[in-house]
């Protein structure tokens, strides 16, 4: 019963504060970002449960020890250590009191995980799909984005992520969410935000040269606001070279910069028009229809000076308008 009566209390004074959720807004310390999330708001409080309890633990064995150490010093050179007799019930409750408490974090922890990887019914579904090194976002009206994931406030979202190539790892540090992607396989996850704003997404799982800048952003959205956006075509009155730019920025800028250097992949600075060599294919120079097949196609002329195989290809992933968005954008590029 007292451990019930201790497990309930705990649980108790968590509802309370996690009430306060609408009323108080994202906080942050000085070690952990800002709980934009309930489940985050509960992680933090099991959190800081486990440091206070294991503060108190430390204080108590090494000072007990200590405060021994002195109790049971010599203080002549002839004096004898003093005989310790057997105390059945110290020693119960040195092994009873922490086993409570393991328990306790057990069921707390257990009850955070279970509500963290079952999602509500109801949920808005988006499926988020990982590719080196960027992550896709597709909503069921048929809405894409890249690099932005955009959601409504204060509604149950659940993701259904998989991977084009490896493994990958999908992380919301302000939502105390992350879950593994993997290629072949579909893993979920889910989260409810109730307040606007923006927060970073990582790939927490080493995906290749440029991991690091496998980033996306998180843009929490009034209801409203959000379908209008779901309606909205992304594209509207942006030229070609305008629609290309914000392509690149989605899924290109991680291997490609707007110079001549190199960097996992080649420049694109100066690139329409020059001309390029490759490992097994003559020479030509880069026009409309080489860009395009590079995109597609990205494996059948090589560049010399890089390895086989590391682009992947955009072919079913891109639509007319954003791939001749891409070549307009590159045109535009100066050395």
């Amino acid at each position: 019963m007292l451990i019930m009566e201790l497990f309930m209390n705990l649980f108790f004074n968590q509802a309370l504060a996690n009430t306060a959720i609408d009323q108080v807004e994202s906080q942050s310390s000085n070690f952990m970002p800002p709980a934009a999330t309930e489940i985050a708001q509960k992680f933090d409080t099991l959190y800081t449960f486990l440091l206070v309890i294991s503060f108190i633990s430390s204080v108590l064995v090494i000072g007990g020890m200590i405060y021994l150490a002195y109790k049971s010093r010599r203080k002549t050179e002839d004096q004898k250590t003093a005989y310790i007799a057997h105390n059945a019930t110290l020693e119960f409750l040195w092994s009873f009191i922490p086993f409570v408490f393991f328990m306790i974090v057990f069921a707390w922890g257990w009850v955070i995980f279970y509500q963290m990887q079952n999602a509500p019914k109801d949920a808005f579904e988006v499926h988020v799909t990982g590719q080196k090194w960027y992550w896709d976002f597709t909503y069921k009206s048929g809405k894409t984005s890249s690099g932005e994931f955009v959601v409504p406030a204060d509604t149950n979202i659940k993701l259904i992520m998989t991977s084009r190539d490896v493994l990958h790892s999908f992380f919301i540090p302000a939502f105390r969410i992350k879950q593994d992607v993997i290629p072949g396989r579909f893993t979920t996850l889910w989260f409810r935000a109730p307040k606007v704003g923006e927060y970073q997404v990582f790939c927490t799982e080493y995906c290749g040269d440029n991991h690091s800048a496998m980033l996306a952003k998180v843009k929490v959205l009034p209801k409203a606001d959000f379908e209008l956006w779901l309606q909205d075509n992304p594209y509207k009155g942006l030229s070609l070279a305008q629609v290309g730019q914000k392509v690149y920025q989605g899924r290109c800028i991680a291997c490609h910069l707007t110079t001549e250097k190199k960097n996992i992949g080649p420049g694109f600075g100066g690139l329409y028009g020059k001309t390029r060599e490759f490992n097994e294919a003559d020479s030509l120079v880069a026009d409309e229809e080489y860009i395009r097949e590079s995109i597609l196609n990205p494996n059948a002329k090589i560049v010399k000076g890089y390895p086989k195989g590391v682009m992947p290809t955009f072919a079913g992933q891109l639509k007319e308008n954003e791939l001749s968005g891409i070549i307009e954008y590159i045109k535009t590029l100066k050395k």
